[in-house]
């Protein structure tokens, strides 16, 4: 939106990257590792700049007072430092890829979430304001989705009490009588990220039958 100039409309920010849920991505200005370059401004005038954000580089470089030679990139932008052009701007997450083509970060231009935007007039009709509703309702499921699992246990009776107090959820777990009431059965929704902590602890308490499911969705 900034490179275009565009007007729109934002109907959400999705709190997702490629890295990680939450995360923001980064349009970066990178040169060679041994260009002995450290800082922007030591970039030299008529410099060759490879970028897909043409406009963006060429305010960025302007407020610098330096003038460079912009040159649209098409791909694989990374790959033509130092041969082709002496630095580049470039889209990230974790630097990883920049990294991986001898290449390290001198500035930040902007930082940005992804957001789900939408044409204005189209946003300010009901109906399509409600259909543009309905389906970040289903994104922003998928996203919540993506770091939790669905856990499901059977407990005996006289352990559900130290079972509970160890199992996290979103409100409360699910606990219900099995045909054989001297167990209970509990299902909960829990993050990813501690699962394989949370299984041995909750075997170790008494706990059976545990089961980790995935989960597409989740609104709440």
């Amino acid at each position: 939106m900034l490179e275009t100039g565009a007007s729109v409309a934002t109907v959400a920010e999705l709190p997702y990257s490629k890295a990680y849920v939450g995360g923001r991505v980064r349009i970066v200005l990178a040169v060679a590792e041994a260009s002995g370059i450290d800082e922007p401004h030591q970039i030299k005038p008529e410099a060759r700049i490879s970028t897909e954000y043409v406009e963006l580089t060429r305010r960025y470089f302007a407020e610098l007072g330096i003038p460079v030679k912009i040159f649209l990139s098409y791909g694989a932008t990374e790959a033509k430092v130092p041969s082709i052009v002496d630095a580049v701007v470039e889209v990230t997450d974790t630097g990883s890829t920049l990294r991986r083509h001898g290449l390290k970060i001198i500035d930040t231009i902007l930082e940005s979430p992804t957001l789900l935007v939408a044409n204005a007039a189209a946003f300010e009709d009901p109906v399509k304001r409600q259909a543009m509703e309905e389906l970040k309702i289903l994104i922003m499921g998928a996203i919540d989705a993506r770091g939790k699992v669905l856990m499901k246990l059977n407990v005996p009776a006289d352990r559900l009490d130290a079972v509970l107090a160890e199992l996290p959820s979103m409100r409360a777990p699910t606990v219900s009588k099995l045909a054989d009431e001297a167990f209970y059965a509990v299902e909960s929704v829990v993050p990813r990220a501690s699962v394989n902590v949370l299984i041995p602890r909750l075997k170790g308490i008494g706990a059976t039958d545990i089961l980790e499911l995935p989960i597409s969705k989740i609104v709440e």
